[in-house]
């Protein structure tokens, strides 16, 4: 936290690097044997900012130009331009197409002289970049495009119009007859060449971090396209997409912790969603068969390398389908997506570490392994586990208890039989998965929502799929049986009176429901954004969210607590 003392020396410094850019702004031109871009280059940036703001506040003042125009008539894309005029021979070296007229528009990024009346830009959009070899013997108007030439910094968005044509040296550029201010910069750019390091800025300021950074664009680019795959995977296979209340008087669905809201014109303190499971089941039960969504869900957890509060997920509920159709599903739809970002290849490489550690190699080639849950931990630990339908038990309890103590497996309070076995399943089996694998055989204890095992009395029909020892999605057979349902929403409920402040309630909505009559069904979840983070090569959740939950940042405005912080983040 920053102290009213450190506030006020920050006040301070500001107010006299205000009068430094005042007076820089006051002086006399001088026959500098540097450009002006150069000593503004050793400017601080709230120095470079006021001096900037009040260059841009003279032109709204005298619209000569206007700094902030209404419209500018864009006839072609940058990438468009390169893919159309970048073909070998098209345009000789050192010549120009008179015939052809573009206008583009972008952000400049660099700025290079060659004597006063040739200038060369780099103008970034859409992932692209091209030339701008502003020469002054192309000018309509040569007062006018030099006056505008001395306006241009790096970060303002401009407007060029002009004739395809390449450098002496053969670069593809864009020879302009004019130039429009469209959008001034108001900040310092960092250096091109070293670019924006510096994490908590690049969170905090997705903006800028996209604007210099390429791969971060990339990894949001990826991102879509994952979501937009995996609609259409779904949509052909006859599932209908849905949406879903954000709010709930019940968190249920999910054993997690919900954020509290609350509902003024009702009164009512309601809560955000965990997750959409109960209200899609209930869609099932009014016979939409296939049903989906894709959305945000809201848990009130920790923060780290791999979880946010908030996060995208993706649900969806298949009538007449069991637990072992979904993990065909999972396998075929992975596959075939991995083969989509990859040109063909089921390879992925993994960091966790960050970009110079340890890598990972993942091979989603299907079919994937799968662990059985009770086998592997009495593999792994040489202990003979309790019989299934004893696994709920208080001697369970005890041996469960005894069993992390013997192999130093941490596990809170509430030390309940599902949480002992959730930590020794993360001790002894996640670790296994590095590529995608399936761990099944999932006590009935530990899922709430999910339909006995057919054959192994008291297990249930339930999947999750790992992959880096984390787990990506989740699935099982659901339970369509109120009467087993209302008793383990009972269970439930003892457990939240024990303290499990993750254990669910008694939806009595949801109970209705399959007193209606649930299809047999399957029920799947996936996580987008740990997904994401796999697949870009990405070892912290925050490089896949485009704003991630932060700290608030300490300012005069809100150290009384009652103003959001930076760009309302948390």
């Amino acid at each position: 936290m920053i102290s009213k003392t450190e506030l006020k020396r920050r006040e301070k410094q500001r107010d006299r690097d205000a009068k430094k850019a005042d007076k820089a702004a006051a002086a006399p031109p001088q026959a500098a044997s540097r450009p002006a871009a150069a000593n503004e280059d050793d400017l601080n940036p709230n120095q470079y900012f006021e001096l900037r703001a009040r260059t841009i506040q003279k032109l709204k003042e005298t619209q000569s130009p206007n700094p902030y125009p209404h419209k500018f008539l864009v006839s072609q894309s940058i990438t468009s331009f390169v893919e159309e005029y970048s073909e070998e021979g098209l345009i000789p070296a050192g010549q120009k197409l008179d015939n052809v007229i573009v206008s583009l528009s972008g952000r400049v990024h660099n700025i290079r002289s060659s004597g006063n009346k040739l200038k060369f830009y780099d103008l970034h959009g859409e992932g692209t970049q091209v030339q701008i070899l502003a020469n002054v013997r192309d000018a309509e108007d040569s007062d006018e495009f030099m006056s505008t030439q001395a306006l241009f910094r790096r970060g303002d968005i401009v407007g060029v119009i002009g004739h395809p044509s390449r450098s002496q040296k053969g670069e593809l550029s864009i020879s302009p007859s004019s130039m429009v201010l469209l959008a001034p910069n108001l900040h310092q750019l960092p250096s091109a060449h070293f670019g924006l390091k510096d994490q908590e800025t690049r969170y905090r300021k997705r903006y800028l971090d996209l604007i210099m950074s390429p791969s971060t664009r990339n990894i949001f680019i990826t991102r879509a396209r994952v979501i937009n795959y995996l609609r259409r995977y779904l949509d052909n296979l006859g599932f209908l997409e849905v949406e879903t209340p954000m709010t709930s008087m019940v968190a249920g669905g999910a054993t997690a912790r919900p954020f509290v809201t609350h509902h003024n014109d009702l009164d009512l303190d309601l809560y955000l969603r965990v997750a959409p499971e109960l209200y899609l089941k209930q869609l099932t039960v009014g016979g939409l068969d296939r049903v989906y969504e894709i959305g945000r869900v809201f848990r009130n957890e920790g923060i780290d390398l791999t979880h946010n509060p908030e996060f995208t997920l993706c649900e969806f509920y298949m009538a007449y389908a069991d637990m072992y159709d979904l993990m065909e599903l999972t396998e075929n739809l992975l596959e075939g997506m991995v083969k989509y970002l990859n040109g063909g290849s089921t390879i992925v490489k993994y960091h966790p570490e960050g970009k110079d550690g340890k890598e990972l190699v993942l091979d989603f080639k299907t079919p994937w392994k799968r662990y059985d849950m009770i086998e592997t931990l009495e593999e792994k630990t040489g202990a003979k586990f309790p019989p299934g339908d004893t696994l709920h038990t208080a001697e369970t309890n005890k041996f469960l208890r005894d069993l992390c103590v013997k192999h130093n497996v941490d596990c809170s309070e509430p030390r309940t039989n599902a949480r002992l076995l959730d930590k020794l399943v993360g001790d002894f089996i996640e670790p296994l998965c590095i590529s995608p694998a399936f761990i099944t055989g999932h006590p009935q204890v530990m899922s709430p929502l999910a339909k006995n095992h057919r054959s192994r009395p008291g297990l249930c029909e339930r999947f999750e799929g790992f992959m880096c020892g984390k787990e990506f999605c989740n699935a099982y057979t659901e339970l369509n049986d109120p009467f087993e349902q209302r008793l383990r929403f009972e269970e439930q409920s003892r457990q939240k009176e024990q303290g499990d402040d993750e254990a669910q309630g008694v939806d009595e909505v949801f109970v209705d429901a399959l007193e209606h009559g649930l299809p047999p069904t399957a029920g799947w979840g996936m996580g987008i954004d740990r997904l994401i983070m796999f697949l870009t090569d990405s070892p912290n959740i925050k490089e896949v969210l485009l704003f991630p939950a932060m700290k608030p940042i300490e300012t005069a405005a809100n150290t009384s607590g009652k103003e959001p912080g930076s760009a309302g983040q948390l």
